[in-house]
């Protein structure tokens, strides 16, 4: 990959200082002239691995740094700006001054416990906000945390790993799964469909390196690690530790639990048992880098000797809108311009005003309104807002099989995008059973909605959910018919068959 001191990116961004490299792509710390400041920009080849797909990837990212630019946390690196020059794909960061938690462990052995406590309490409140979105992390590993010098930390990386791991049922051409093995949930590892339990196991892999000095599963092989997470207990920290508490012993056990149905729910529910191990209020060391100092001292200045800010004046409400008197055809032609121009969350959020007008003005059943909520709920979809697309989707559905019948192409179709939230949702049991109600439709050659296509997909999709309920077995027997039938009908160098059988492989591989 080009890329040498003094170059400068999209005309503004001068790289300084190589600080990572992988097999995709570099970070730089960089120098952005526009606004005199210090940056981090990541660069990245999609073409060196990906060939004939880096076109996908390249609008993948596109659309995981815009989710991505969304969530707005304190706890998450901030995405000034992104774009593509030449080959390479680029996104420039906040530039985080402070030191990646791997190396804060290596400083620190061993690491204390309330740190650790304090550090994934700080994650929970993060996980909650990128799950609330729904982005799924998939790669969270020290290498990827921040403590700042205030004892804050901060996540990186979110939205690129999901980039680059597109498709987590994807393995390399050497049959291993793309991500950390160190820290990989066993449906990750399976290719099954991930969601936030997966980013629950890696907390729990992190918070027990923290406190053991070491991950709970190494090898020498990444096949090796990751057939241990699928089927070796972890030691217990406190056979290590002993000072550690029980109750947070219990916590790093139920988060590395093999099932995702025996993990916690959610990142809060995370948070509410380590918030009784947090300490007291009090007085901070004054150290840099004290991961306990934000609940020591909660939203405290640092240093302790800065001066109180002075209050700032209340923000300008905004203005009301002006939906009333809307031309709704004007509306539909601002909304396909933006739509052309990418700037999906200006459409989304003229579609969600306009559509009440349109309802008004035409009638809440009329083609108008009809073709105005297929176009909303489609841009959902597409801006990765899962959470408010489902219930229109679902209402879409409806409606069409109430007048077209069960079996009409368009409700099931509508139906396999609220199965395809559901997935991304971190639902897996609902989707399971929402794609198996859909199937014998696509099944079915006799009626119109039959697609053996289709059918194909939503079978590969059932395998993977399976896998990600921890039923390797039941995955298996999918997996294995439906590399029958697609060698059948779409030949044995399909695509999907070469896929189906590196994930069948490598099942077999970690079963053996």
């Amino acid at each position: 990959m080009s890329g040498t001191t003094g170059r400068v990116v999209a005309g503004r961004y001068e790289l300084s200082t190589l600080i990572g490299q992988g097999g995709m792509g570099q970070v730089w710390t960089a120098y952005d002239k526009r606004l005199d400041r210090r940056v981090a920009v990541k660069l990245l080849r999609p073409d060196k691995v990906a060939g004939h797909e880096a076109d996908e990837l390249r609008r993948r990212f596109v659309r995981e740094c815009r989710v991505t630019a969304q969530v707005d946390h304190p706890g998450l690196v901030t995405v000034h700006d992104a774009g593509s020059e030449g080959e390479e794909l680029f996104l420039v960061m906040q530039y985080v001054d402070g030191a990646d938690l791997g190396d804060h462990l290596a400083e620190h052995d061993p690491y204390p416990w309330q740190w650790t406590v304090a550090v994934a309490a700080q994650l929970c409140a993060v996980l909650s906000a990128v799950h609330a979105v729904p982005i799924v992390h998939r790669d969270l590993k020290p290498r990827n945390v921040m403590v700042k010098q205030d004892g804050t930390v901060t996540v990186l990386d979110l939205g690129v790993a999901s980039v680059m791991d597109a498709d987590t049922t994807r393995l390399t051409h050497t049959g291993t799964p793309i991500g950390s093995p160190a820290y990989m949930a066993p449906e990750q590892a399976m290719g099954g469909a991930v969601g936030p339990y997966t980013d629950l196991y890696a907390l729990g892999v992190l918070m027990h390196e923290l406190l053991s000095g070491d991950v709970p599963f190494s090898g020498s092989t990444a096949l090796g690690v990751l057939h241990r997470h699928l089927y070796e207990p972890p030691v217990p920290v406190r056979r290590l530790r002993p000072e550690v508490p029980e109750a947070l012993e219990a916590l790093v056990l139920r988060l590395l639990a093999k099932d995702p149905q025996h993990r916690p729910d959610s990142a809060q529910e995370v948070y509410e048992h380590l918030a009784l191990l947090l300490p007291s209020r009090g007085t901070p060391t004054g150290a840099p880098l004290d991961p306990t100092r934000p609940f020591l001292r909660p939203h405290a200045p640092w240093p302790d000797r800065a001066r109180t800010p002075a209050p700032q004046p209340a923000p300008a409400a905004p203005p009301a809108p002006a939906a009333e008197k809307a031309d709704v055809a004007a509306a539909v032609d601002e909304v396909k311009r933006l739509l052309g121009e990418g700037r999906i969350t200006q459409a989304v959020d003229i579609l969600g005003s306009i559509l009440p007008v349109a309802a008004e003005q035409h009638g809440e059943h009329s083609p108008v309104v009809r073709t105005l909520r297929k176009q909303y709920a489609a841009t959902l979809l597409d801006d990765g807002q899962y959470r408010r697309a489902l219930p229109e989707l679902r209402r879409l559905a409806d409606e069409r099989a109430a007048e077209a019948g069960q079996a009409d192409p368009q409700s099931l179709r509508h139906r396999y995008e609220a199965a395809q939230c559901l997935e991304q949702l971190g639902d897996p049991a609902a989707a399971l059973a929402e794609y198996r109600a859909l199937l014998p439709y696509y099944e079915n050659q006799y009626v119109a909605a039959g697609d053996p296509q289709q059918a194909h997909d939503v079978r590969r999709r059932i395998g993977h959910l399976l896998l990600a309920l921890g039923d390797r077995a039941a995955a298996h027997d999918t997996l294995v018919r439906l590399l029958h039938d697609v060698e059948r009908v779409q030949g044995p160098g399909h695509p999907l068959a070469a896929d189906i059988r590196r994930t069948l492989q490598w099942l077999g591989q970690v079963r053996g």
